[in-house]
């Protein structure tokens, strides 16, 4: 029997602007599919001129500078079809999708769906629902009591997968499909038994378990910051009156 974990995967990750997803945009996004662990991935690229300016914050760490966006990155509009597009089909095979810390780069593709095509990621699934593999989630979860950081860096170096040229939309996305096949075999007596249908709503109600308690810590830090129970879509924002 082979368990999902082993099976066809695909993986999703965006490069962008900045970490606000209600302003910020992508400037580039990546899917990656691997039908078998150790198989050749296949990977699809967009580089994307956001028509916003690029901070250097931003390029500091993906490397991607405006001047370069500007001439060779293709306009929103198609490549956010094309993304939707994709990640639809994907669905629509049952395959399922890996998206480390999924509310950041899914809700991201959202508002710039609703900005450029006047649509919104939901409308692509209503015939083959969307099933999302968040490794940040299923570690968090499975492994609650271990201590210190969980950035896509930190799991691929505590479930021993290599890393390379991190803050690359492929690389990160590829990395992130490794760990949640590390993660499947490491927890297969607790994970085996479960569909991806099953583990995404799970994972739901791990998120929102795991955001409130974030919330208290920041609650008895002093900090007013807030923290979304929603997953893997965070919903829109209502328009100001």
């Amino acid at each position: 029997m082979t368990y999902w974990y082993e099976g066809p995967l695909a993986a999703f990750d965006t490069e962008t602007t900045g970490v606000d997803v209600e302003t910020d945009r992508i400037v580039s996004a990546a899917v990656v599919v691997q039908d078998a662990p150790g198989t050749r991935p296949r990977v699809t690229r967009w580089l994307v001129n956001p028509g916003v300016p690029v901070p250097e914050e931003a390029t500091a760490v993906h490397g991607l500078t405006e001047d370069h966006l500007q001439r060779n990155g293709r306009w929103p509009a198609p490549v956010m079809y094309e993304i939707a597009e994709q990640l639809a089909e994907h669905a629509a095979m049952g395959r399922p999708l890996v998206v480390m810390n999924a509310p950041f780069d899914l809700t991201l593709l959202d508002r710039e769906l609703r900005r450029h095509r006047a649509s919104s990621l939901d409308r692509w699934f209503q015939s083959a629902p969307l099933r999302v593999l968040d490794p940040r989630v299923l570690d968090k979860h499975l492994d609650r009591y271990r201590k210190g950081r969980r950035t896509l860096t930190d799991l691929c170096e505590h479930y021993g997968v290599t890393l390379q040229g991190a803050h690359d939309a492929a690389a990160d996305a590829l990395a992130a499909l490794d760990v949640v096949r590390a993660l499947g075999r490491r927890f297969a007596t607790r994970l085996e038994r479960l569909t991806p249908a099953e583990l995404h709503t799970l994972q739901a109600g791990w998120h929102a378990a795991q955001a409130r308690g974030l919330q208290a810590w920041f609650a008895r830090s002093g900090s007013d910051e807030i923290v979304s129970t929603d997953w893997p879509l965070r919903p829109e924002l209502p328009a100001a009156a």
